[in-house]
C-alpha cells in the first residue's frame, strides 16, 4: 500500500453507538477498518471483505450496510450502530440479543454480530412501514439473505427474529432511525 500523505487523509466525524468520534483517516480506510482498528469496536467482523457474507453488517443512519464496502471518509457525519451499541448498559441486552440466546441462534458466533445488526435494521424497516414488511418465515429469510452463516443456524436465527417481531413489531434500537 502506498504511503499516506496529508493529501490522502481527511478528518472524519462519526456518531457511533451514541458517542461522537473524530479521527484523521487515510482515504482508503473502510468503515469496517475504522471501527475495528481505530475505535476498537471489534464486533463487526471481516469475513470476505467483498460485501458478500454480511459479517461486517452495521447500521448507518438506521439502514443495514456492509461496512467493508464503505469508505470511512464518505460516512462523515453519519450515525453508526454496531452490535456493541444494540444493547443498553442500563437496560441490558437488546431483545434480539436475548432472543438469539433463547433460540440458540448461533453456533460459532462469527456471523452473529452481522446477523443481529441486519435483524435490527429489518425490524426498524418494518416499524417504519409495516405494510411493506414481510415478517413471515420466508420474508425474514429473504430479507436477511445477505448474511451468511456457515454453521447453518438459519432456522433458529429466523425464529429469533420472528419472536422479537411478534413481541415488538420492530422496535428499533435507541438512536436508530428507520
Amino acid at each position: 500500500m502506498a504511503r499516506s500523505t496529508p493529501e490522502t487523509r481527511s478528518r472524519v466525524r462519526l456518531h457511533v453507538n451514541g458517542e461522537q468520534y473524530e479521527r484523521d483517516v487515510d482515504h482508503r480506510v473502510t468503515l469496517l477498518d475504522l471501527l475495528r482498528e481505530h475505535l476498537g469496536l471489534t464486533g463487526a467482523k471481516k469475513g470476505c471483505d467483498h460485501g458478500q457474507c454480511g459479517a461486517c453488517t452495521v447500521l448507518v443512519d438506521g439502514r443495514r450496510a456492509n461496512s467493508c464496502l464503505l469508505l470511512a471518509v464518505a460516512q462523515d457525519g453519519t450515525r453508526v450502530t454496531t452490535v456493541e451499541g444494540l444493547g443498553d448498559g442500563a437496560r441490558g441486552p437488546h431483545p434480539l440479543q436475548e432472543a438469539f440466546l433463547e433460540r440458540d441462534a448461533f453456533q460459532c458466533g462469527y456471523c452473529t454480530p452481522g446477523q443481529l445488526c441486519s435483524a435490527a435494521g429489518l425490524l426498524a424497516e418494518a416499524a417504519a412501514d409495516p405494510r411493506s414488511a414481510d415478517l413471515s418465515r420466508d420474508g425474514i429469510a429473504e430479507a436477511m439473505s445477505g448474511n451468511l452463516c456457515r454453521c447453518g443456524a438459519y432456522p433458529r436465527i429466523v425464529d429469533a427474529v420472528r419472536d422479537v417481531a411478534a413481541g415488538s413489531r420492530g422496535a428499533a434500537p435507541e438512536g436508530v432511525v428507520a
